[in-house]
């Protein structure tokens, strides 16, 4: 009876409320409003995910029933609508109608690089490296999708700009755990060398991260490797031993519930959208939801990582590595103030941890993933700093 009821609770969904605000980057589409709100079409129209009172239903992360294991269609209404396409000739639009619709999308710049038995994607912008070559690195359960803007603006300003899946993400190979990788931070890193020495990549470079996980795979890279890194630039990810770990990562590590979670296919959508005040636009959400839908083999790819990773140990290595006793390059941190997973005093006490090394760049109206939200105010504090 328990378990009974626990499947009913997991299956029940309301949709969230919507308010009007005079932002105009609000990541919702006009399509969806029109669905979801029985009105006419509205251009240019931005909607935060807040309610009437001003207080988020996606707040901290603490309030959302997002990630049920138990059913592709959760309380997003994006998923919702692009799962029962209403163009379908069928009564019902399924998941293969939806995959045809968005197999083609996402692929922005972006071509393949083989490296041993992996094969990564990787997005490239700009030929001539007269101001140096930049490389992104995204976060979990993300993908280099997310730089895209900023890639392409980077590169006109004359750097020379790479930014790959990470393997087991996006469109980059996913192998099954253990057969061929094994999806802990020793072989993200080796493969990582791997690829840069595919891209050539032989001088110092910058380097921009942005999230959980393998973005802090990233920076322990760095730690690792500070001969090839000239300055760094962090984008809203967890640097402080007492930063919450989301309630995404938090079901990924419980067994059994674990597995059912890995595989809802509007887990990063949903992710991105709890970290921030905005929605995403449908045709910005399908890219994040393509690789979840098409194969189970991203789910557990996240899974794996998820379940091997010591977050704690990771952090505390994090901050040590970057105080001023052992780290001298310049680094910025550029961070979203409207982060719900992340605290902008979890920057700010970074950032007094060495203060000679670290600069500090607050990006009001950003969230959890500023270079989605606000690419042009990530671009102009980038081109500052490098």
């Amino acid at each position: 009876m328990a378990t009974a009821a626990f499947l009913l609770r997991s299956l029940h969904f309301s949709p969230p409320k919507l308010r009007n605000t005079p932002h105009e980057k609000s990541h919702r589409s006009a399509y969806l409003l029109r669905k979801m709100m029985k009105g006419p079409r509205r251009r240019s129209q931005a909607v935060a995910a807040y309610n009437s009172d001003g207080n988020g239903d996606l707040e901290g992360d603490k309030k959302q029933s997002s990630f049920s294991p138990f059913s592709f269609v959760t309380d997003n209404p994006s998923s919702r609508s692009a799962i029962q396409l209403p163009e379908s000739p069928a009564e019902d639009g399924n998941v293969g109608q939806m995959l045809y619709r968005i197999e083609d999308k996402g692929r922005d710049y972006g071509s393949y690089v083989e490296s041993g038995n992996l094969r990564w994607f990787v997005r490239e912008t700009g030929s001539s490296s007269q101001r140096g070559i930049i490389l992104f690195i995204h976060g979990a359960p993300t993908q280099s999708y997310s730089y895209r803007e900023v890639m392409s603006q980077m590169s006109g300003a004359g750097f020379h700009c790479f930014a790959p899946d990470w393997i087991g993400f996006g469109f980059s190979d996913k192998p099954q755990p253990g057969y061929g990788f094994s999806y802990t931070e020793e072989e993200f890193h080796k493969e990582f060398d791997k690829l840069l020495d595919m891209l050539n990549i032989n001088s110092p470079f910058f380097l921009v991260i942005q999230g959980f996980l393998v973005g802090s795979y990233g920076l322990t890279w760095a730690l690792r490797n500070s001969d090839k890194v000239s300055k760094i630039a962090i984008l809203n990810s967890p640097l402080s031993v007492q930063s919450s770990l989301p309630s995404l990562f938090q079901k990924l590590r419980i067994p059994l519930f674990g597995e059912f979670t890995c595989q809802n296919a509007i887990m990063a959508e949903r992710f991105i959208e709890a970290g921030s005040p905005y929605v995403l636009k449908l045709e910005k959400a399908d890219v994040y939801r393509l690789p979840y839908l098409a194969s189970s083999g991203p789910g557990f790819a996240l899974l794996e990582a998820a379940r091997k990773a010591n977050f704690r140990d990771i952090l505390n290595r994090i901050t040590t590595g970057f105080s001023s006793a052992n780290w001298s390059k310049p680094i910025l941190v550029a961070w979203g103030a409207s982060d719900k997973y992340l605290p902008i005093s979890e920057a700010e006490a970074f950032q007094k941890t060495n203060p000679e090394a670290i600069q500090l760049k607050v990006i009001e109206g950003a969230g959890h993933m500023p270079q989605e939200d606000w690419p042009e105010k990530v671009v102009e504090a980038l081109s500052r700093f490098l």
